[in-house]
């Protein structure tokens, strides 16, 4: 089983792969090539290579995490520039590669095409702050993570603390008289192309006063944040742009693939699959509660049967541990259905979750047995958000290293099947 989970994982990454799905979507490309290239994102690195096989030869920028491998084409290119940056909170690196991209649109000849590759994680590797310091900017959405808040909440505030999100990259190389044509992989729920990557070449629906409201809505107390978005409702500093003529954006990759790809795989094992969708959100624990229901009732199917599910879940952290969403979702699902045979995965395609180094946990039926042998208590782990130091001192954490891919999450629930 534990083979069939971590196998099934695999599978979908395999068929989601950033380079080939970026390969797809050029080769259709007609007229001439892009006069620049810009890929920035967890995915950055594949995508930028299929780029570069496309069209060989173009200058191209590339923005990476510092962990992030290097296909051929892209380490071996001359013409290449490559940056490292950190995530999840930007540092000085992500504001220098904000400033090397935007002196990649002073680049653009007018009539030109610069082609941007965009993938999730690129909020915090493209930065530019604005109206405020990067400490500032960091701290604020260090603690919007802390209190909970999803990656719509975070980048509505991002935007308008940025002089590169929210359209504004694109509206830079529109002031050359360029044209762009965005490829993005989206790591959000519902695949809004404003959203991902906080929208550096999307027009922007959000204002000032929807950024000041998230910080209400979570309780942040952030006093210069909320002056300089103050003085933005008050029209001191101009908003993001609401529309972008010349720019067009294209989602070619996205959770629902990731969880397509898994029913296939799965399907081909002999599992009827249930598929439960893309759009899960929310506390990781409700999540894993409205899961663990579920399951309880596909017990004793005439057959073996898989549940898969995607989304993204959120922690609000209430302790000190190590751990991130999937790790808690699988540790309360444990506790939900305690041993009735239901086998588990829940994993971030990105293959980090929060602090632990993993990807995320593998959750078995004797779970909290095993657990308690060793003296582990699991409702206090989750109570601390620990529940990566739980899953690791039971070996059960899956753990690949980074991926080069960022389709959000993969959560697989193998159900019993009815004994003979």
């Amino acid at each position: 089983m534990r083979e069939v989970l971590r196998g099934t994982f695999q599978a979908a990454l395999a068929a989601t792969d950033p380079g080939r799905l970026t390969a797809r979507h050029l080769a259709d490309w007609s007229g001439p090539g892009p006069a620049r290239l810009l890929a920035f994102g967890k995915a950055a690195a594949p995508m930028l290579g299929a780029a570069l096989e496309r069209f060989p030869g173009t200058p191209a920028l590339g923005i990476l995490p510092d962990d992030a491998a290097l296909p051929a084409a892209v380490a071996a290119a001359p013409h290449v520039h490559l940056l490292r940056a950190a995530h999840p909170l930007p540092d000085h690196r992500g504001v220098q590669a904000g400033e090397a991209a935007l002196a990649e649109a002073e680049r653009l000849p007018a009539g030109g095409v610069w082609l941007v590759l965009v993938s999730g994680g690129g909020s915090a590797l493209l930065s530019r702050p604005q109206g405020v310091t990067l400490e500032e900017k960091a701290a604020v959405i260090r603690d919007l993570m802390r209190a909970g808040a999803d990656i719509h909440a975070l980048n509505t505030v991002r935007k308008h603390l940025s002089g590169v999100k929210g359209g504004r990259l694109a509206q830079a190389a529109l002031a050359r008289g360029a044209a762009v044509q965005a490829l993005l992989l989206s790591d959000v729920v519902g695949d809004d192309p404003a959203v991902i990557a906080s929208g550096p070449t999307v027009p922007d629906p959000t204002t000032f006063a929807d950024a000041r409201a998230v910080l209400e809505r979570f309780g942040v107390a952030a006093p210069e944040v909320a002056r300089h978005l103050a003085r933005g409702e008050g029209g001191e500093v101009p908003d993001t742009p609401k529309a972008l003529p010349g720019v067009t954006s294209r989602v070619i990759g996205s959770n629902r693939l990731l969880l397509d790809a898994a029913a296939r795989h799965l399907r081909g094992l002999g599992y009827g699959v249930v598929d439960l969708g893309d759009h899960w959100t929310g506390e990781a624990r409700d999540v894993a509660a409205q899961h663990a229901r579920i399951a309880q009732e596909h017990l004793n199917a005439d057959g073996p049967l898989a549940l898969i599910s995607g989304g993204e879940a959120t922690v609000t952290v209430r302790g000190p541990g190590v751990g991130g969403r999937n790790h808690e979702f699988a540790l309360a699902l444990a506790l939900h259905l305690g041993p009735t045979g239901v086998w588990g995965l829940s994993a971030g395609s990105d293959g980090l979750d929060g602090n632990s180094g993993a990807a995320g946990a593998v959750l078995t039926p004797d779970t909290l047995a095993r657990a308690a042998a060793l003296g582990l208590d699991a409702a206090a782990c989750l109570t601390r958000n620990d529940s990566g130091a739980f899953f690791a001192a039971l070996g059960d954490e899956l753990v690949t290293g980074p991926t080069g891919q960022n389709l959000n999450d993969l959560r697989v629930l193998l159900v019993p099947p009815r004994r003979a």
